[in-house]
């Protein structure tokens, strides 16, 4: 069949997202960009400067400045891919846990979602990518050829969520996963840009009762229909 150029995986918070667009990707030896690491690059770089999280219009000034880059990898140590900031490799200091705190509130600045989404898009039209994220298929890549908006309700999101932590050894408690996730979901459906929503003409695919298998062998077939409806 056809290949799609560029595909967009949005949607939820745990709703599969990444594992179903990494695998599409290595199927089809696209790079995987999981735009959500460009948000952690900017946090990076603001925490290594000392600049306070909270001044809202240093992060923003900060993320136009900074040339971020996603690229396939060159090496090999488990990476999904190569991330760049003014060239500097940073693919692992994105991962540290002072970034998984600060970085939900770097993600609401207006600035930084606008200055992140240009460099997204550059990214994104060199082609054979397969872009995930929140608002790909609505903001970043309108005109991407195939658009997939991954969902599943909050209490089965919440549950998947759950299970990882504790498999990795982290005492949480399920209610509290479930709470934070409702909030960061009514975060991301309501902010004034870019708010988390299906794109017009995404398919929407709910993973409530499916496997991982079993979504990808679906993103399989919709991509198919997809490309033929396009060809004809």
């Amino acid at each position: 069949m056809s290949l799609p150029k560029t595909i967009t995986i949005d949607g939820p918070a745990a709703s599969g997202k990444s594992t179903l667009g990494k695998r599409i990707a290595d199927s089809l030896g696209y790079l995987f960009f999981d735009t959500g690491v460009m948000y952690r690059a900017v946090t990076w770089i603001a925490l290594s400067r000392d600049i306070d999280i909270n001044m809202k219009h240093l992060i923003e000034q900060l993320a136009e400045k900074i040339d971020i880059d996603v690229r396939p990898t060159t090496i090999d140590d488990g990476r999904v891919a190569d991330i760049l900031a003014d060239g500097e490799d940073i693919t692992w200091q994105i991962r540290n846990p002072e970034v998984d705190a600060a970085v939900s509130q770097v993600s609401t600045y207006p600035g930084v979602r606008k200055a992140l989404s240009s460099q997204q898009r550059r990214i994104g039209l060199r082609g054979k990518v397969v872009m995930v994220g929140r608002d790909i298929g609505t903001i970043v890549l309108p005109g991407a050829e195939f658009k997939i908006y991954l969902d599943a309700s909050v209490e089965e999101r919440a549950k998947r969520r759950y299970s990882e932590c504790m498999a990795r050894g982290e005492m949480v408690k399920y209610k509290e996963i479930l709470e934070s996730m409702r909030r960061r979901d009514q975060i991301d459906s309501t902010r004034d840009i870019a708010p988390l929503k299906p794109a017009r003409d995404a398919i929407i695919l709910d993973s409530d009762r499916l496997s991982a298998d079993q979504v990808y062998e679906q993103s399989l077939i919709l991509m198919e229909e997809s490309t033929k409806k396009i060809s004809h």
